[in-house]
């Protein structure tokens, strides 16, 4: 009964692993295609690396390391790779409860200093390069213009400030600024982003207790570090 219950644990791992691994794969495809189709920019100029590409690339790698980690030492019943996965995970968990705290405790700090680093990057981005910027895409998922309104990008309006096209007569321009709509959008989604957040801790602690069990177990049975 207990062979067969580390052995559906074993598998379990594996298949969860397996689908993260698949997921990672993906955003990290995501990632790299957003870095070619994207002009090097970012909307936060105090961490200038920090563009949308990069936080999309850097984020399917870590998932992609971490589940593989997790799937190949499940797979082999490595006691070196599920303590190097269950050691991540836990890493991963601090980090972002580490986060969560942060911005509850200085959500107003955190507020003007990305009202000030959104200014300061609009002002260096250039209007008429006909890459596409993270402007161009928080202005087109948000239906947003400029930080606070449209007047910020006064004289050179971009081209995805504009709701329909700008080749018309008049074109029309969206008038909200983008800094109050991801204010709105995030305040709207609080609760979304709180359950999300907790659900993945859930998942990682999961991850955790699983791959420690399973570890306990291969050391009990002196498998030791077999390949």
């Amino acid at each position: 009964m207990a062979q067969n219950c580390l052995k559906f644990l074993k598998y379990t791992i594996c298949a969860v692993n397996l689908l993260c691994f698949m997921s990672g794969m993906a955003v990290f495809g995501f990632g790299v295609y957003m870095m070619t189709i994207s002009k090097v920019s970012s909307l936060i100029p105090t961490l200038a690396s920090l563009n949308l590409a990069n936080m999309v690339f850097i984020t399917g790698i870590i998932i992609t390391c971490v589940s593989f980690l997790g799937f190949l030492g499940a797979l082999k019943e490595n006691r070196c790779l599920l303590l190097t996965f269950f050691i991540l995970l836990f890493l991963l968990m601090l980090v972002e409860l580490t986060g969560a705290c942060l911005l509850l405790l200085y959500e107003e700090r955190i507020n003007n200093f990305i009202l000030d680093d959104l200014q300061k990057s609009l002002k260096n981005t250039e209007t008429k390069n006909l890459s596409m910027t993270d402007w161009d895409i928080i202005q087109k998922t948000f239906e947003c213009c400029g930080v606070l309104n449209i007047t910020d990008w006064k004289p050179d309006i971009p081209k995805s400030c504009c709701k329909a096209s700008c080749e018309a007569p008049k074109p029309e321009y969206w008038i909200d600024g983008c800094y109050n709509k991801l204010k709105s959008w995030f305040e709207e989604n609080f609760l979304t982003i709180g359950v999300g957040v907790i659900v993945l801790c859930i998942v990682e602690v999961l991850g955790m207790c699983f791959s420690i069990t399973l570890f306990c177990h291969i050391s009990r049975s002196g498998l030791g570090y077999r390949l």
